[in-house]
């Protein structure tokens, strides 16, 4: 089986230095974990050749889509610094895929805090670089509270469209609000519960916010076996029947999550979810992931390969959907 794994992640050691990161340079996730796996992770986040392509032969995962690891530009406030940072992250990235053209692609990242600069610069990312689409952390600085459901992200979700290159929209930005529940239980932070939450949430507002009625032919990606949001389309129909939305919509809810939002399965590595999904959003709508370095090529892999889906759609899952919908 061919595997090509969308969530993968990579760190530019010479970004510390052009944005307000924490000593040591690497992202503030690391200092939660477990002395061992943050060294584990501070080894391959900057590495191409020396652990990744072996874990990814070891594993038989053919190509990474590469992208910047949290909290990518989402740490820039200005919008001077975000534009500069985005134009070398690209080109650094760009550089790599092409020392391995046929292991690697890559995620544009763009600098949010000025809408028309990131529409800029995902045009040249794809049409210059060779980008497969963009990834942003979650909540940016910048205008419309932070959010991409605001009208000053139009031209964004437009050029997303025009280029026919998805959005993936990944955890990690510095936490827009502060939730109570997490008070004294630093546990629930991050990976374990939060991200999900807000990224789900955000992804909402961006369906409720009728930017796919707007867009439709723009595709969001959600991971983590889609922070969620796949289990729960009949609740958000019955509800939103309920209501008097602010913004109404064209369709059910659930309409738009397996159409303009689709999902890979980053980190989330049991078949019986996996089955799940694919019964709540169709097999066209998932896509394997792993979320290296921070979980396991090898797992990922061989919780796919434990699932009772049909020889059609582990195809489509483990390297189909990501053929078409990035033109790999």
């Amino acid at each position: 089986m061919r595997y090509i794994a969308l969530e993968e992640a990579f760190f530019i050691a010479e970004l510390a230095e052009r944005q307000p990161m924490p000593a040591g340079g690497l992202p503030r996730v690391l200092s939660r974990f477990r002395p061992e796996f943050e060294e584990r992770c501070r080894q391959r986040l900057t590495d191409f050749t020396e652990y990744r392509l072996p874990e990814m032969d070891e594993a038989g995962i053919d190509v990474q889509v590469l992208s910047l690891t949290v909290p990518g530009l989402q740490v820039d406030i200005t919008p001077e610094l975000a534009r500069a940072n985005a134009r070398f992250a690209n080109d650094y990235l760009a550089d790599v895929i092409a020392r391995h053209p046929d292991r690697f692609r890559g995620f544009a990242a763009l600098p949010l805090q000025d809408p028309a600069a990131a529409a800029a610069e995902l045009d040249r990312a794809v049409t210059q670089l060779g980008l497969c689409g963009a990834l942003v952390n979650d909540c940016v600085y910048g205008p419309g509270g932070r959010y991409l459901d605001a009208p000053e992200y139009d031209e964004v979700w437009a050029a997303l469209e025009s280029l026919c290159v998805p959005l993936y929209l990944h955890p990690g930005a510095p936490p827009a609000d502060h939730w109570r529940v997490l008070d004294g239980r630093p546990e629930l932070y991050g990976a374990a519960w939060s991200w999900a939450a807000e990224v789900s949430g955000h992804a909402l507002r961006i369906v409720f916010g009728g930017v796919f009625d707007r867009h439709p032919g723009a595709t969001l990606i959600l991971g983590h076996m889609g922070e969620f949001l796949p289990f729960q389309r009949s609740r958000l129909d019955s509800r939103y029947a309920t209501i008097d939305p602010a913004t109404p919509l064209q369709r059910p809810p659930s309409a738009y999550l397996g159409s303009n939002v689709v999902f890979t399965n980053s980190g989330v590595f049991s078949p019986a979810t996996l089955l799940g999904a694919v019964l709540e959003v169709g097999a066209d709508a998932v896509l394997f992931s792993v979320d290296y370095p921070y979980e396991s090529s090898r797992e990922a892999v061989a919780g796919f390969e434990r699932t009772t889906l049909s020889p059609g759609d582990r195809a489509k899952i483990a390297h189909g959907n990501a053929e078409r919908l990035l033109r790999i």
